[in-house]
Parts: structure tokens; sequence; C-alpha cells
């Protein structure tokens, strides 16, 4: 039989549901982001987004339902993400999934965010286990050998901020709109990355480890050095400075990826998160993927960010393994893919940040 499943996303800022088949057709799939919300603020401020995710969560379901159309009884479970995130957020998307299914008698299935974007390139692509995937978003950034829908082995990681962060960081110090990750994109094409002196952190150090916080540094003393000299920031230099930092991040993240597949030896190199959707990052990844000879899998870019059908598809994973969540199913804040690792950040009461 077919299983079709209602997924739920509100980890962060996008609220969004899905319906997807087992046998990977998505259905529907509605996000409502809050970019206008969060404009003013340079980032995303964690109260409106939970406020934002309570209004809106009850009609992405019926919207994405009625794309599908379907009702909840032709569904065969419900999918939330369960963490990690920011709590308001993953505690309203929680709520709302245990609403639906104590009112339908439907099984509950929590969902690992991390999960949904790395099993997302067996959705879009049916690619089988075991396949190395870099997730590289807003959030995360880390190196995953997928031996199997709950069987994560991390490589390696950021030891700061992720990648996405930085560009959001980056954008701010520049003075360009949020989100920061496509306006530094779009800049950086009018510049000349050999314009600039940046740094690629980590490099000379062996492994699969990332930081991008001395980047962001460095970056706002080269603004900073600009402001001083020609009284503002030009927008060629402005235009350079994105530029260089876009070059930088996607040479680290390619010698890293080159690094990482060395040590898993797998046929499949796999991106996801929101980064994967910047065009000189995924070049220089699908150039690493050609030399060393392996497959280079992206899904399409509504399904590298944040979606609800990647928590269906991974709670299709997890249902078909027998897991069933009950009404004590927790919204987690932290929730490492690979929990017998070593923290890459640190660890508070909370649990493990990576």
């Amino acid at each position: 039989m077919t299983l079709t499943v209602l997924g739920i996303e509100s980890s962060c800022d996008d609220t969004a549901a899905a319906v997807v088949t087992g046998d990977r057709r998505v259905l529907s799939s509605v996000v409502a982001g809050q970019a206008a919300l969060h404009a003013d603020f340079g980032g995303v401020v964690p109260e409106i987004a939970a406020r934002a995710h309570a209004e809106r969560l009850d009609h992405c379901v019926e919207a994405a339902l009625a794309q599908a159309g379907v009702t909840l009884r032709d569904l065969d479970a419900i999918a939330v993400t369960a963490g990690p995130g920011l709590i308001g957020g993953v505690m309203a998307g929680v709520m709302l999934a245990k609403g639906l299914a104590a009112g339908t008698g439907l099984p509950l299935v929590g969902v690992n965010h991390l999960a949904g974007h790395a099993l997302t390139p067996r959705l879009t692509d049916g690619i089988g286990f075991p396949y190395l995937m870099l997730l590289v978003s807003g959030g995360h950034c880390q190196f995953l050998l997928v031996r199997g829908p709950e069987d994560f082995t991390r490589l390696g990681g950021t030891i700061d901020d992720a990648p996405g962060e930085a560009f959001d960081k980056v954008a701010k110090l520049l003075g360009l709109p949020q989100p920061g990750g496509p306006a530094v994109e779009a800049e950086a094409a009018r510049g000349d990355p050999a314009a600039v002196a940046l740094p690629r952190p980590l490099l000379d150090r062996p492994g699969c480890d990332l930081s991008f916080s001395g980047l962001k540094t460095a970056v706002l003393r080269l603004r900073d050095q600009a402001v001083a000299a020609d009284g503002g920031l030009r927008q060629g230099m402005r235009a350079d400075i994105c530029a260089g930092f876009q070059q930088a991040v996607a040479e680290v993240l390619a010698e890293k990826t080159r690094r990482a597949l060395a040590l898993a030896a797998v046929p499949v190199l796999a991106v996801a998160g929101g980064v994967a959707a910047n065009r000189a990052i995924r070049a220089a990844l699908e150039q690493v993927a050609e030399a060393e000879g392996v497959r280079f899998v992206a899904p399409p870019l509504a399904l590298c960010t944040d979606n609800a059908a990647m928590i269906a598809w991974a709670g299709i994973e997890r249902f078909r393994l027998g897991h069933r969540d009950g009404m004590d199913l927790a919204a987690r804040p932290r929730w490492p893919l690979d929990e017998r690792a070593a923290p890459m950040l640190g660890a508070g009461k909370r649990g493990a940040k990576a």
C-alpha cells in the first residue's frame, strides 16, 4: 500500500505543510515565508516567528490538503518537525500535529529537521544508501555519511558560524537586505573576487571541520578600511567584497568536501540546505564531484530550503521502520543527528548544540 503522509515544518521562519506519498510523489508543498516580518530587524526574531507560525500553520495545512486533493481521512500518518530549531516555532508545529493526530486517530511521527534535509535526495532522486551529504544552510553545516534513515555519521562541521549565517551577517555589515544569501550573491555577480584578499579558514588544518566566523570578521575589517579611505563604501568595493567572500566560502567548502569524500568512499555526493542554492558554491561542489568520480545530486531549489515535503518524506522513512510517537512527543531546540559524536559547539542545559 502506498503511504500518504502530511508533513508540517516550523523550525525557523518558514511555515510549511506538504503531502507526500511513499512512491516519492509530492502532491503538494505550501510554504509561507516571514521575510517581511523580520526585514526591519536584520535577522529572524524568535518571538515574532513563533507567533506567525501559530497564526499560519492551520491555513498552510488546509492549503496543502486542498492542493493535494486529499482530506485528513486519506492520510496514513502525520509527520512533524520536532527539532532542532527555534523552540517557539517547533512547539507550534508539534502542538498542531498532536491535535490533528488526536482528532483523527492518525499515527504521529516526530522528525529531526536535519534528517529531513539529509534524506531529501532520496525523495527527489531515489538514491540508495550510503552517500555523503553536505548539509549547508543558515543554521547548520555538516558533512554526514548517510547509511540509513536513522544512521548518520558526522565527518565534520562548522565550529562556529554556519555559512548561511555568515552570508546574513556579511549582508548586514555591507548594508544589503535580508535574507543575506541571495543579496550577497546578486552583489557578487557585479564584483571581482580577486580584487580583495580574504582568508580561507582551517584549510591549513587536517580534517573536515569548517569555520566562517573569522571570514566574517575579515569582511568587517575590509569594510572599515574602505570607509576610512573613501569616506564611505563605494558600490564597486561592496561588490568586490561580496565576490571575494563568496569565492572564499566556495573554495573552503570545495576543499573540505574533497576531504570528506576521501574519508567516506561513497558513490554519491548530495548537497541540501538553503546555501546549496548559491550558484557559485554549487558549481564548485559539482567540480569536486566530477574530479572525484562520484555522482552529484542537489534537490530543486524549492526542496533545498526549509519545506514540509522533506519532513513528510523523512516521516515516511521512519514510519516504514515502525516508528510512532505518542502525545508525549517533545519539541527539542537541539537534536544532533549523530548523537555519538562530540558536540561541535559545546553543550548546555538543553543538550548538544551541533
